[in-house]
This record gives C-alpha cells, structure tokens and sequence, in this order.
C-alpha cells in the first residue's frame, strides 16, 4: 500500500502494481462449457459481519487460481498456441468462466468449519477476526493450522496480522464499522464523461457499490457529465425502463 494526496490534500492509500497476470481469451470454450452456479458470498452480508471487531487477520492466496489442479482429461481443453507452440495448463488459469466459482466451493470446503464464525472468504481474501487480541490470534492459529493440512500456500507480502483496521472489497473495516475506501471514490470521481446508454449503465453499476455516493450526486454527475453533449441520453436514462 502507498499513501498519496489527493486535489483535496487528503491522504488516499493506494495499491502499487507488482506484476501481471497471464489470461487467456477463452471465449469460445466459455461459450461451449456448462456453467457452474455456485454463489459468491453477498459482499454487504459479509463486510457487515467483520464491521466492528476489535483486531483483524487479512490474508491472500498465493496465486489464487493457480493452486487449483486441472483434471488430467480435462487439461487439453485449455491449450493455447503462442510462437514456441502449443501449451496446456495443468493448474486452472484465469479467463475460465468456471474458474471464480470452482475457487469460491474449493476455499468454501477447506474452511468450512470456520466460515462465518471467525473467518469470512470471498475468492482468495481471507478475512479472521476476533472481540480481542487473544481471540484473534486464536483464530489465525485455526486458519493457518487449516491452511498448512491443506497446503494452501499464502502470499506474506500481501498478509496483515493483528491490525485493527484494513480494506476489504473496497471498504474499509474497523472497530468503529465500515465505510468506503476513498480511493474507490477517487476513482469513480475521475471517471471520463460517458455519452452512450452502456457507459453511463456501467457508471451507475460502480456507483451502487459506493454507499457515500448518494442518489443527489449520482443525479450531479449525470447532469455534469452529459446533459450538456446529450440531453436526449439523459432524457432516455432517467425515463425509459428499458
């Protein structure tokens, strides 16, 4: 995390980009594979069941989907070509649309015990808690313990241990609750003027994730953004259904 002023002067922490991630355009066998429903948790249930606890455990996954194995039959149907040949994945790779709900059932099976009583998991962010430091480290010991009888490998660099406050899924949670990350804001804030229905569809779907972004600001920044390039856009947003 790296701490930077805003235009406000205010202090936004900010992640740094340490490295890529591979993806594949996997579109066509997408289009071909049966889907897997499998739930992601409901983000609101979750950051409120850890807003409000006195010291946190953030862990992640090393790698996430990179430590779940690929059925040997199945490993072919991932091949891709490049101009050394042609490759296969043995571990499941990004660009799967199975991929986030096989991860979510896997983490879901491993912790299955802990989930929802200490521990709260969405993908590979592993969020333990507890009323004090004691319950708390007690906790970690149980999920570190799980995750090493699992060899369920974490990323040290992004873990923290026994801090009372810490982002999670764009909020930032502590012993006084939950409110949004001000860099999410900053985000959204600086967003480019959009002048098609999908663009400004698109805006509303971030800006229904940010609880500080009132109904009147939204209302702002459409009328800010585009009402002077496109009155009948906003005319067809704000009264057409469809």
């Amino acid at each position: 995390m790296t701490v930077i002023s805003n235009e406000k002067n205010e202090l936004i922490p900010t992640r740094t980009v340490t490295g890529w991630r591979v993806c594949m355009d996997y579109r066509k066998l997408n289009k071909a594979t049966r889907k897997d429903h499998f739930p992601l948790p409901f983000i609101d249930q979750m950051l409120d069941r850890l807003a409000g606890k006195q010291f946190y455990c953030f862990l992640d996954g090393y790698s996430g989907y990179n430590q779940i194995a690929i059925a040997p039959e199945d490993q072919s149907k991932t091949t891709f070509t490049c101009p050394y040949g042609t490759f296969a994945f043995r571990r499941m790779p990004f660009g799967l649309c199975n991929a986030p709900a096989t991860f979510q059932r896997c983490m879901t099976a491993i912790f299955s015990f802990l989930n929802e009583d200490c521990l709260e998991i969405f993908m590979d962010d592993f969020s333990t808690f507890g009323e004090d430091f004691d319950n708390c480290l007690g906790n970690l010991v149980k999920v570190l313990k799980r995750c090493k009888e699992t060899n369920l490998v974490l990323n040290w660099e992004k873990c923290h241990f026994m801090v009372d406050e810490g982002i999670v899924l764009g909020h930032k949670i502590s012993s006084k609750g939950m409110e949004v990350d001000k860099a999410k804001i900053e985000v959204i804030s600086k967003l480019p003027p959009s002048t098609t229905v999908k663009g400004i569809r698109s805006f509303l779907g971030h800006a229904v994730k940010v609880k500080d972004l009132k109904p009147k600001r939204i209302k702002d920044y459409l009328e800010l953004k585009i009402s002077q390039r496109s009155p009948a856009l906003l005319k067809h947003l704000l009264f057409n259904d469809s």
